[in-house]
């Protein structure tokens, strides 16, 4: 009996120091890089994961753990193209990845200065993409998928609050051209497809002015 409940022991030990070890490499991986060609993450994406609006650079920190691992594998499979994440996907194991993915879902969602909230025929289109669609054009509005506001729905559907509109008008422009190919029935593709420039720029920065508040702050 006594040596059952030792055998026990031990394995919660292990199973503990198990997941300790993942999330001390994704800490690693995320400051250092993997010491084997693969850049500290972040070098791009900043110390608390948040990203660099300007250079188009996504926040990281806080989205879903599945959505940021299926990102990594499409990267390196090459169903969604750039030329600075895919050679670190591909430089990345799957242990490393996981890794990465736990380490910035479980960040804090660091607070963010919303962009300027545009103004004019911008801000019109913006909103009105955005919240109710253009159904002449069979578009749907943005947030059916991605909640109201953009804070996301699941682990498909990324929040588009708090990114800036730099990056997300780079992912709309990158459906747009088939260098990206990753999302669900190819939904976005379909969308992106029925996007003037103009529409781009105006839910860019429609979204980029909305604070990034997590469905669960939502909730009274």
């Amino acid at each position: 009996m006594n040596m059952l409940r030792a055998a026990l022991m031990m394995l919660c030990v292990l199973g503990a120091s198990s997941a300790l070890a993942d999330t001390l490499s994704g800490a690693v991986l995320a400051q250092q890089g993997n010491g084997h060609g693969v850049a500290p993450c972040m070098a791009c994406h900043g110390a608390d994961g948040g990203g660099q609006a300007a250079a188009g650079f996504p926040r990281l920190a806080g989205l879903s753990q599945a959505y940021l691992r299926k990102q990594l594998d499409d990267f390196a499979n090459g169903s969604r193209v750039n030329a600075t994440m895919q050679p670190v996907a591909s430089g990345l194991s799957d242990t490393e990845r996981d890794a990465v993915a736990e380490y910035y879902s479980k960040l804090p969602t660091p607070p963010v200065t919303p962009s300027p909230a545009p103004s004019g025929d911008i801000a019109q289109v913006g909103q009105r993409l955005a919240t109710r669609g253009r159904w002449s054009d069979a578009l749907p509005a943005c947030e059916q998928c991605h909640g109201p506001g953009g804070v996301g729905v699941g682990d498909h559907f990324p929040p588009l609050s708090g990114q800036s509109a730099v990056y997300l008008s780079n992912q709309l422009h990158a459906w747009q051209q088939g260098s990206r190919r990753n999302d669900p029935l190819q939904l976005m593709q379909s969308v992106s497809g029925k996007l003037s420039d103009d529409d781009v720029a105006a839910i860019g920065a429609w979204y980029a002015a909305q604070m990034n508040v997590s469905p669960k702050e939502q909730q009274p």
